[in-house]
């Protein structure tokens, strides 16, 4: 194996091992345990464990900004079309089967008591804004988009698709807020 391929392993290890315990939860070695590699080799890749989470959320983040820069490459957006404003959200519904990713980046928006992991946070969610704000759309529908997109991702981390229950309050607004895409997203992938 590559020390590439190595490296894309350790991530995706940390990936699993930050989305179960969080920043503050999760060891260097624990992380090492979920790649099947050792403990000095994942710091001997990544430093720290603070590095090591910081490019395991930028690579979260960083597929939720690919995703919808995909939508605005592939043919041009009309701010207008409700059609195009379905593509963007098919482009995140796309994302929130991986339930790993969505906690990784939970964890690191929640993580405002780490100065590094908050102004990662901050730039990441930055960058998606201006990336939503490409299709031309108003400063207020953009907020809208990524609000909306924020509590599908509350819901999913408390696991509420799991757990629907007929007159549950809780159940109305997973119904409201997922719509059609609620009964895939009621299984993890």
């Amino acid at each position: 194996m590559s020390a590439e391929d190595r490296r894309a392993l350790v991530l995706e290890a940390g990936t699993r091992a930050f989305a179960h315990g969080g920043y503050h939860g999760t060891s260097t070695d624990a992380v090492a345990k979920e790649a099947g590699v050792s403990q000095p080799y994942v710091v001997r890749i990544f430093g720290t464990k603070l590095d090591l989470f910081l490019e395991v959320f930028a690579g979260a983040v960083g597929r939720i900004k690919a995703a919808f820069e995909q939508v605005l490459e592939e043919q041009p957006f009309d701010p207008e079309s409700e059609d195009d404003k379905a593509r963007m959200g098919l482009a995140y519904t796309g994302l929130l089967r991986d339930h790993d990713f969505l906690q990784v980046m939970m964890h690191g928006f929640s993580n405002g008591d780490v100065p590094e992991i908050a102004a990662a946070a901050r730039a990441c969610m930055g960058d998606v804004f201006a990336t939503i704000q490409r299709t031309g759309w108003d400063d207020e529908t953009v907020r809208d988009f990524v609000a909306y997109g924020m509590l599908l991702n509350v819901m999913i981390s408390m696991r509420a698709p799991e757990h629907l229950t007929p007159g549950d309050p809780l159940t109305t607004l997973a119904l409201c807020a997922f719509g059609d895409d609620l009964e895939v997203l009621q299984s993890p992938a």
